[in-house]
């Protein structure tokens, strides 16, 4: 698998797999992609209704989304245990580089959700907590009682397996009722998915200079009798 580093529209980084043809992030910003669609679009939501936020990642890749939401977690006082799945980390060099290219604000927390050790509990600040998880999404078990989910896996015709009604099935699941679930891929055959699965769907403005359009799927609460 080979990989290299580029500078995105923003000044941040991201990564490019030749052997798929894909980047990471999006070429027009790596930060602001991540800010928005993952942090403000998902955790911000939850956290503004809740006292402490647990979120499942799907794709933990360079660790920018952790780090991010390390950061917002410390800044607002929000207790968030973060779970994150990925069956191809990536070797510590490719990381350190990454890291010294990141503006200060973020830079220790991302080295620290990198240095961290896959499968265990690692506390990353007072009120972040992360595990990350070295495993297949189509076979393992997710955690419980879940606020929000990063879906941030490669683009559909590039690992199709993970756009699944199946997977989001298996999301949905273990999703908290009124939990989120955001992801930068607006595509009509995946909102009609999400939807087939039970959520509630919203196409949303894309970051800045970036996409157009993002999804974000929210679980109903249950009905009522009146």
């Amino acid at each position: 698998m080979k990989i290299s580093i580029e500078k995105t529209a923003d000044g941040s980084p991201t990564l490019y797999r030749e052997d798929i043809d894909e980047h990471y992030h999006s070429v027009k910003g790596a930060l602001a992609e991540s800010l928005h669609v993952y942090l403000e679009t998902g955790w911000r939501k939850v956290s503004e209704m809740s006292r402490s936020v647990r979120v499942f990642e799907v794709g933990f890749g360079t660790g920018m989304n952790a780090a991010i939401t390390a950061v917002a977690a410390s800044e607002s006082g929000i207790p968030t245990e973060y779970f994150s799945v990925e069956l191809y980390p990536l070797p510590k060099e490719t990381t350190d580089i990454i890291a010294a290219t990141l503006e200060e604000k973020y830079r220790d927390a991302f080295e620290r959700v990198n240095e961290s050790l896959w499968g265990e509990a690692a506390r990353i600040n007072p009120y972040f907590i992360l595990k990350k998880m070295d495993a297949d999404l189509l076979t393992m078990d997710l955690p419980k009682e879940i606020d929000a989910v990063y879906f941030d896996a490669f683009a559909p015709e590039k690992q199709p397996e993970m756009w699944d009604e199946t997977i989001f099935r298996k999301i949905y699941d273990v999703m908290k009722p009124g939990a989120v679930l955001t992801t930068y891929c607006a595509k009509g055959s995946i909102r009609r998915m999400l939807q087939q699965t039970g959520f509630l769907t919203e196409r949303l403005p894309g970051p800045p200079g970036g996409k157009r359009e993002i999804l974000r799927a929210n679980k109903p609460f249950p009905l009522t009798d009146c």
